[in-house]
């Protein structure tokens, strides 16, 4: 069976395609990693097992997997809201990209952009006021910055090169994003209130998909630095202390922090299809939560408190 193509994001895509895009590795020699049941919670994905992208959660053990949009449209970039309510996800159902948010049971939906530019990567501010996303509204790939209703839009930045993927800190001060430096993407951090940024990574590969610790202590991001597959990095808050968490010659993304912070669920194809795995955050203890022949892709564990 064909690999699986690594997909970044939409704007990853129509930015960085010729050069983000994982290569293509030889099929894994390893036996398949069997699913374990480990701690509580909800995760919520992508998958496209039913012809197209759709939004699910499961259980953090693998079980009880549902899907939330059942729609003919693709709908993906799934962002819990920081109480566990709701979800901002992406989705092109009106033959555009633009922002939705919904209840976490799938009902009401709302749709909080409308334009004709990609809207896309939403993240939710701590207080659940504001979300952040990406557009390429203005000519080229931007963060912006919306009420949670998708009122008061404000661009946070305004760059030449691309900016893509934000993720709001845990504080409220900062937004991480991956930005086009040169040939390659690297990490970003940028005040929300001043809109001083400070580069984190640079290097001569790609270092994009941050995403922060529930602390705010530490970064996780992946990086193409190993000259392969695309791998999970994780750093401090700072950029200091780099250090590479998985080691396979498989892909390995879209990871996402476990409300304590000691895990980390992330998609990888290491068993030859894309399926959702998780990890303790020093990269150890790996247990697969998926199994089928579909892409289950962009993993986001719901944060505490939450109900059920």
């Amino acid at each position: 069976m064909a690999r699986t193509v690594r997909v970044l994001t939409v704007l990853c895509t129509l930015l960085l395609l010729t050069t983000c895009a994982r290569q293509e590795q030889p099929p894994p020699t390893s036996s398949p990693i069997p699913a374990t049941p480990v701690g509580d919670g909800v995760i919520a994905f992508f998958s496209d097992r039913d012809g197209d992208k759709e939004i699910y959660i499961m259980n953090v053990d693998g079980s009880g997997q549902r899907n939330l949009t059942d729609h003919p449209a693709s709908d993906d970039d799934p962002r819990w809201s920081p109480d566990g309510t709701r979800i901002a996800f992406s989705s092109d159902r009106t033959s555009n990209y633009e922002i939705y948010v919904m209840d976490a049971d799938g009902t009401n939906l709302q749709q909080l952009t409308d334009n004709p530019a990609v809207d896309a990567q939403p993240t939710w501010s701590p207080d659940g006021t504001r979300i952040a996303f990406g557009s390429l509204r203005d000519g080229n790939a931007e963060i912006y910055v919306m009420n949670a209703d998708g009122g008061n839009l404000v661009r946070l930045t305004d760059n030449l090169v691309g900016d893509f993927e934000p993720d709001w800190s845990p504080d409220g001060t900062q937004i991480a994003y991956a930005s086009t430096v040169g040939e390659h993407a690297q990490v970003i951090v940028v005040d929300v209130n001043s809109g001083d940024r400070i580069q984190l990574t640079d290097t001569e590969a790609h270092d994009f998909f941050p995403r922060w610790s529930p602390d705010g202590t530490q970064i996780a991001f992946l990086s193409t630095r190993d000259g392969s597959a695309e791998e999970i990095y994780v750093m401090d808050a700072d950029g200091s202390n780099q250090r590479r968490l998985t080691t396979n010659e498989a892909f390995d993304g879209a990871p996402s922090w476990s409300p304590d912070g000691t895990q980390l669920v992330f998609a990888s194809d290491l068993d030859g299809d894309s399926e959702l795995y998780v990890m303790d955050s020093d990269g150890t203890n790996l247990r697969r939560l998926t199994d089928n022949d579909a892409v289950d892709m962009e993993p986001a564990w719901r944060p505490y408190p939450s109900t059920q």
